[in-house]
């Protein structure tokens, strides 16, 4: 099954309905099967005096708060309902992460098939139930969450409506970028195996290689932030991936689902045409009589694999030559 690549435009849209087209365009040349936005209202979402992620300081006005700071970055119903346009235009997945109940509802009217819950809703329970009461596909993303906090979530969502088999466990860390000591891309493994449930990764590392990797272990859907350019104002474009490095991640996720195959050990087709080339026949090493015993003096191993394969050696050693052979000639019996 092809994994599942979500471009993550986030709030890098910077409240620009032109740089959000942009970034659709750009996730569509990546070859990114869905190009993601953030849903919310700040009023809903958080507090007015609510503090910033350290990280949110070092990018933005460390003056303004975090609802000035995500007030700007709200999109209206009617832009929603523009972006899924000009996504189904372009030929790429319209999707968003709701952050509140009336965002939840929003995208649900607008017709998403598919819901991703943030790591900091895995432990909001009227939200949960608001979620799994669509009985629609659903990530969960894990960041600061424990195994004990996940299931419970998992629980809720099922009870809510939503069968088990529809959950996708993401493994995440919060914090942007995330160093790579705190990666712990074991833990995506383990959780998969602890819950019995699909897995996938979404990443706020830097670079491509944490999220190749996770495919590489058995992640299912990788969620990898992307920006225009990293110096633009804003929250999230530095710990973002740009155009071309978003590009050659799709690129590398690809050549490696290809590659991990299905497991079975063979002789492939490329490499047929190389076997009589590369393994070796039984040859003698010097000019033998008929009616010689064949010894390890006089018989060796060598290309082409044309002839007796070297596992009979034992065979060969001490039975008498049937004509003469000269030297590099293939033994035969």
């Amino acid at each position: 099954m092809k994994t599942l690549v979500i471009a993550e435009a986030g709030v890098n849209h910077n409240g620009d309905l032109q740089i959000a087209h942009q970034l659709i365009d750009a996730a569509v040349d990546a070859g990114a099967d869905m190009i993601k936005f953030q849903t919310f209202r700040a009023d809903q979402l958080v507090t007015t005096t609510a503090k910033k992620a350290d990280y949110q300081d070092q990018t933005t006005d460390a003056s303004e708060s975090q609802h000035e700071m995500i007030r700007k970055l709200e999109l209206s119903i009617d832009v929603h309902k523009e972006l899924l346009s000009y996504c189904n235009k372009r030929g790429i997945i319209f999707f968003s992460t709701a952050f509140d109940l009336s965002s939840l509802d929003l995208l649900n009217d607008i017709g998403l098939e598919l819901f991703k819950i943030p790591s900091g809703e895995i432990t909001n329970l009227p939200y949960l139930r608001c979620v799994g009461g669509f009985g629609k596909p659903i990530l969960l993303s894990t960041g600061m969450s424990n195994l004990g906090e996940i299931e419970a979530a998992v629980e809720i969502l099922v009870k809510a409506g939503t069968p088990r088999k529809d959950i996708t466990i993401l493994h995440c860390n919060t914090e942007y970028p995330t160093p790579m000591s705190d990666v712990n891309l074991k833990a995506m493994v383990n959780m998969g195996i602890a819950l019995n449930m699909d897995i996938g990764y979404s990443d706020h590392t830097l670079g491509i290689e944490v999220p190749v990797a996770a495919v590489a272990l058995g992640a299912k859907v990788i969620e990898k932030h992307f920006t225009l350019d990293r110096n633009l104002p804003g929250p999230d474009h530095k710990a973002s991936l740009e155009p071309t490095e978003l590009q050659a991640m799709v690129q590398a996720i690809r050549n490696i689902k290809v590659a991990l195959g299905d497991g079975i050990k063979r002789v492939t087709a490329s490499e047929l045409k190389n076997k009589d080339i590369i393994r070796k026949s039984l040859v003698a090493s010097e000019h033998i009589k008929m009616g010689d015993v064949f010894t390890e003096n006089n018989i060796t191993t060598k290309r082409p694999g044309l002839g007796l394969s070297p596992m009979r050696w034992d065979e060969i050693i001490g039975r008498k030559a049937s004509r003469d052979f000269s030297i590099d000639e293939l033994i035969e019996i």
